[in-house]
């Protein structure tokens, strides 16, 4: 019915399909970043599927005719029947499914970033990866990882079974196995967390010590996953949130016309959760070791390498020598470093000012933005924008 002059008319609320396995926290933190963006800028119609790797595609699919999809997991057929649809899709599958979609998605060579400096920070001289072949992305962060670590002069080594075991069980006694030939100490950076519980359980049937002789890392930050047995787990903490935000935004943009290529989206992790099975300094010199854990838990109440050597007694050269024979930085340098690791960590994951981020990391407020662009290139509220939930 035509609208009367003077007559406002409701503009057309978007019909939006999310087709997600959303049997994890990743999965569902991306959830939460797609409401929070439709909360801001919607209201979208949403029809909502939860399927598992074998579903087969839902009966409505191939008559769809709403304004776009959000599509997240591993079941090809689903994935398959979307592609021959025409409507504005975005990917947000691990192994990029969909050719013809933007695809969105965390920055596999940035987490591996991490774990190669996690692990290096801390003194490690022996690596290895432990991933899973199944999966593209696994295969990804092995690679980048292993460039990493070659990079810094070092091997790395990785689980690489002839075939698949028969089960959950049977992998873990394969990867018992593979730890007790490998080098100690050594840094495993498992390719997420499920495996990562994996390599802990395999240590405990191998009576190798965490984080004494093998130090555990994974990727997610599944909260519920990484205390679940002793030692917990550290991990990589990705940020679901944002890319949920990100892919609605690029869905929104197509549903109004825009046409974009189907090029990645890709959004870096948050930082490292260090928890008891990478909590060691593997470093012979127990001097250094000891001032490494004191910038480590010190360095955001605004300490001095004065406070370290009162600490740590020593001459202030030998602790430079130490600190770059080693570390190939000096102690100011590293306690600026542990600083500004934490100001990323609360400028992503919190909606703090920067005062009070300053406040909390030990910077006076002008001091912490001027630093802070010196050591990224941008200021603090630009890299929360660029890297926050709701940029």
């Amino acid at each position: 019915m035509p609208s009367r002059p003077g007559q406002t008319t409701s503009p057309k609320i978007p019909q939006v399909a999310l087709l997600f396995e959303a049997t994890n926290a990743y999965a569902r933190g991306l959830l939460v970043g797609i409401g929070e963006y439709i909360l801001s800028h919607g209201p979208w119609s949403v029809h909502y599927a939860e399927l598992s790797p074998s579903d087969k595609p839902p009966a409505w699919l191939s008559n769809w005719t709403g304004d776009g999809i959000l599509i997240r997991g591993e079941n090809r057929r689903i994935a398959q029947a979307v592609e021959k649809l025409t409507g504005p899709v975005v990917d947000l599958t691990p192994s990029r499914l969909l050719s013809r979609a933007p695809w969105v998605k965390s920055d596999d060579a940035a987490i591996a970033r991490l774990a190669a400096e996690h692990f290096l920070e801390r003194g490690f001289r022996n690596f290895a990866f432990c991933g899973d072949a199944r999966f593209s992305w696994s295969k990804r962060r092995c690679e980048e990882f292993r460039l990493l670590i070659r990079a810094a002069d070092r091997p790395c080594h990785l689980y690489e079974p002839k075939k698949r075991p028969a089960s959950s069980d049977a992998e873990v006694d394969l990867i018992a196995k593979w730890l007790t030939e490998l080098p100690k100490p050594i840094a495993v950076f498992a390719s997420y967390d499920n495996r990562g519980q994996q390599v802990l359980e395999a240590c405990r049937r191998a009576g190798l010590p965490v984080p004494e002789e093998v130090a555990v890392l994974g990727v997610d930050n599944d909260e519920v996953l990484c205390v679940l047995s002793p030692p917990p787990l550290s991990s990589i903490t990705l940020n679901p949130r944002r890319t949920g935000w990100e892919a609605a935004a690029l869905l929104a943009s197509m549903m109004k016309g825009a046409k974009l290529d189907p090029v990645p989206h890709l959004i870096p992790p948050v930082g490292v959760v260090t928890r008891h099975s990478t909590d060691i300094l593997a470093v012979a010199d127990p001097k250094l070791a000891a001032a490494l854990r004191y910038i480590r838990e010190h360095a955001c109440e605004g300490i001095r390498v004065s406070d370290v050597l009162r600490h740590c007694p020593m001459a202030r050269r030998a602790l430079e020598t130490r600190f770059r024979k080693l570390l190939d930085r000096t102690p100011r340098q590293e306690i600026l470093r542990v600083q500004l690791t934490r100001v990323k960590e609360l400028l992503v994951g919190t909606q703090l000012p920067v005062w009070e981020i300053a406040d909390r990391t030990g910077f006076e407020p002008e001091y912490l933005s001027f630093v802070f662009k010196q050591e990224t290139g941008i200021a603090p509220s630009a890299y929360r924008k660029t890297y926050g939930v709701s940029g």
